[in-house]
C-alpha cells in the first residue's frame, strides 16, 4: 500500500510552549505591516536586513509596503537577542489558482543562521504560526544563499530536516550576473565584451546622453516599459507599481536613468541601491534610433552611480537558469524566458551567480496539488 501523504504540516511547537524553550529577549509577537508611518522599529530591521550576509532589498519593509499596495499583505516575524534582530522573515501572504489557494513567500529569505538549528527551529516556530493564521496551504521561500557558499548535500540536509521541498517553481530567478564595480572604471570597461564597451563609447559619440529622472518622467518610464513588453513578449507592471516603487525608495535608494537624444528618450533604467549591491529590476528601451545604443549608455551610467553610492557589486538580475556552457552555445538562437536579454548581460563582463533556488514548505497537501495544477495548465 502506497505510503498516504500528511493533510497537514503540523506546528512541532505549540505557540503557549514557545516562550519556554526561547532565551529571554529573543521572543517578540509578529506583526502586520500596512500603511502606518516608519517607524523605529522599521528602520531597526532595515539595518538588520541591510547588515545580514543573506539580506536583499526584498526583505525591506519598503518592498513589503509596495507589495501591499498590489494584492499581497505583508508580515514580519523575528527573533531578537539584548534588544537587536538576530534572524527574521518579511513574509507575503496573497491567494492564488483561482482564489482557492492562499500562499504564503518569502522573497530573498528568511535571515537566518542555517547552520544554528536552535535558532533555525524557533523561526521556523514563529513562520509556521504565521502561515497557521492566515490560513495559506503553502509557503515559498527563495533565500538569497549563493550555491558557492553551501554544498548541494548540506542543503539537501538542510531542507530534508526543516520539511522543506525543492521546487523549480521560482518568483524570482535564481541565477543572475554579479559584476563586481569596486575597481576603477577603465577597469570595469577592460573586463566587458569588446562590443558592449564599443557600444557604450559608440553612445556618446552618436550624441547620446543620460540624465537622473524624476517623479515628472514616469509616464515617459510607463511608456517606454509598456513598447518593451509588447516588443519582446513580457509582462509590464501598472504604472502605479513603478511610480509607488521610485516614490516609496526614494533617491537614497533608488535611481530612473533616461538616455536621450536631442532630448527624445530612447531608453530608462530603474535601479536599486541596498547596501554593497545595486540591482537593475527593470529597464526599456524605444523603438527608435536603436543605432545609437542608448540601452548601453543608460547601463553604464548605472554602474557609475552605483559605485558613487558606495556598491561594491552590480546586479544584473536575472539570466536563464542554465550552466555558463549551455548559456554560451544557445544565447544566439534561443527567443523564450530570460534569454533574449543575456545577451545583452553577458557583455558587462559579470560572473555569473545561482542561489540554492525556491523551497516550499507545505501545509495542506490537496491545496498544493491544486496549486501545481493551476500553474502547470
Amino acid at each position: 500500500m502506497a505510503k498516504k501523504e500528511p493533510n497537514i504540516l503540523l506546528l512541532t511547537i505549540p505557540r503557549n510552549q514557545i516562550q519556554c524553550i526561547i532565551p529571554p529577549g529573543m521572543f517578540e509577537k509578529w506583526f502586520q505591516l500596512g500603511e502606518k508611518e516608519y517607524s523605529e522599529e522599521d528602520a531597526a530591521w532595515d539595518e538588520f536586513v541591510t547588515q545580514h550576509p543573506h539580506g536583499s532589498l526584498l526583505q525591506s519593509t519598503q518592498w513589503a509596503r509596495l507589495k501591499n499596495r498590489f494584492g499581497w499583505s505583508s508580515h514580519r516575524v523575528w527573533m531578537k537577542k539584548d534588544g537587536r534582530f538576530v534572524a527574521g522573515a518579511q513574509i507575503l501572504y496573497r491567494s492564488k489558482a483561482l482564489g482557492v489557494v492562499k500562499i504564503g513567500y518569502i522573497p530573498h529569505g528568511p535571515l537566518v543562521d542555517w547552520a544554528d538549528p536552535e535558532q533555525v527551529e524557533i523561526l521556523f516556530n514563529q513562520i509556521d504560526q504565521s502561515v497557521y493564521q492566515h490560513g495559506a496551504g503553502l509557503l515559498k521561500m527563495e533565500p538569497l544563499l549563493w550555491q558557492d557558499t553551501v554544498s548541494p548535500s548540506v542543503w539537501a540536509t538542510i531542507c530534508e530536516s526543516y520539511n522543506l521541498v525543492a521546487t523549480d517553481d521560482t518568483i524570482q530567478p535564481p541565477r543572475t550576473m554579479m559584476i563586481d564595480i569596486r575597481p576603477p572604471e577603465d577597469e570595469i570597461l577592460a573586463a566587458m565584451k569588446s562590443k558592449t564597451r564599443y557600444n557604450i563609447r559608440l553612445s556618446a559619440r552618436k550624441g547620446v546622453t543620460v540624465r537622473e529622472g524624476s517623479a515628472d518622467d514616469l509616464p515617459v518610464f510607463n511608456q517606454l516599459m509598456r513598447l518593451t513588453g509588447q516588443r519582446d513578449g513580457f509582462g509590464v507592471h501598472a504604472s502605479e507599481y513603478y511610480r509607488d516603487a521610485f516614490e516609496f525608495f526614494g533617491p537614497d535608494q533608488v535611481v530612473m536613468l533616461i538616455a536621450e537624444f536631442e532630448q527624445r528618450p530612447l531608453a530608462a533604467v530603474m535601479v536599486f541601491a541596498h547596501g554593497t549591491t545595486a540591482a537593475y529590476l527593470y529597464g526599456a528601451s524605444s523603438n527608435a534610433e536603436r543605432n545609437r545604443m542608448p540601452a548601453y549608455a543608460a547601463q553604464w551610467a548605472a554602474i557609475q552611480w552605483a559605485q558613487n553610492k558606495g556598491c561594491t557589486h552590480y546586479d544584473m538580475w536575472g539570466v536563464p537558469d542554465a550552466e555558463l556552457d549551455e548559456l554560451e552555445a544557445h544565447f544566439t538562437e534561443r527567443q523564450d524566458g530570460l534569454w533574449p536579454v543575456y545577451r545583452f548581460k553577458r557583455g558587462f563582463g559579470g560572473n555569473i551567480q545561482r542561489t540554492v533556488g525556491a523551497v516550499d514548505r507545505i501545509y495542506n497537501q490537496r491545496l498544493y496539488r491544486l496549486y501545481n495544477w493551476y500553474r502547470k495548465r
